[in-house]
């Protein structure tokens, strides 16, 4: 299966993107799996956290961009950016809304869609090998997957300029010293580590735990789902542009694009 689903015990759900689950995390065909999976896990009372990671050199490296590219020879880019929004969009605002404490563990390149599953996440522990990167600029697309929202909140404002706007590749240091990431380990206790976190920010009543995530999020004058439905908004635009043509063919041919 490429997305496995697992139980640690004590409460404790573990999902892993394997396969191309990981690698194209965000295609129509593993994005309803990973959902699928998440949620059952969101919705089973005896779950009281869920550690999500990946397999091998990738965590979630966003999406499939073969399809990106199909999508545009058959003229219907938008409405396959806003299949996959649909699917992601409601899901990272259920993890932030849910009293389930939701941990993840990044083993390697988090990208794209996938970044804004992590940062949605309570908290975050990463290998050494961990990257992140929003992969936006270089596609021709506006951020997406709540990135612009969640990601200013653990970074600062003008830390998420630069990394947007200079399509940044933060390596594992980088992010834990920038704050988008809370502790680096060892890739042989990733998982354990991640366990040990889950089950002690679980601990606590669900009141605390749900009011506690819900106070957080709501200290900002724009709630999250108002701010996913304009990034929503946005990439679709961003789908139709010639940027965004440019973008998918440079990748595919492995040559930088040239937005002139």
């Amino acid at each position: 299966m490429p997305v496995e689903t697992s139980n640690l015990g004590d409460g404790v759900a573990l999902v892993t993107m394997a396969g191309k689950s990981a690698t194209q995390s965000f295609s129509m065909e593993f994005l309803p799996q990973i959902a699928e999976a998440i949620d059952s896990a969101l919705s089973d009372k005896s779950i009281k956290a869920i550690v999500i990671t990946g397999e091998g050199k990738f965590f979630s490296a966003g999406a499939d961009i073969n399809a990106f590219a199909k999508s545009i020879e058959n003229n219907d880019a938008p409405k396959l950016i806003r299949d996959l929004t649909g699917i992601l969009h409601p899901l990272i605002v259920r993890i932030r809304q849910s009293p389930t404490i939701c941990v993840a563990a990044i083993n390697g390149a988090c990208a794209g869609g996938g970044l804004g599953l992590a940062l949605a996440c309570d908290v975050r522990i990463a290998t050494s090998g961990a990257k992140i990167a929003a992969s936006y600029s270089g596609m021709g697309l506006s951020p997406d997957g709540g990135t612009t929202w969640l990601l200013p909140r653990l970074v600062g404002t003008q830390n998420s300029r630069k990394f947007f706007f200079e399509n940044s590749i933060w390596n594992a240091q980088q992010s834990l010293d920038y704050g988008a990431i809370d502790e680096l380990v060892e890739s042989s206790e990733l998982l354990s580590r991640a366990t040990e976190v889950a089950k002690l920010w679980s601990s606590w009543g669900q009141h605390t735990k749900e009011a506690t995530k819900h106070l957080l999020d709501v200290q900002t004058h724009h709630d999250f789902e108002t701010h996913l439905k304009h990034e929503r908004t946005l990439i679709e635009a961003a789908g139709t542009t010639d940027a965004f043509k440019e973008g998918v063919a440079a990748f595919l041919e492995k040559r930088k694009p040239n937005f002139d």
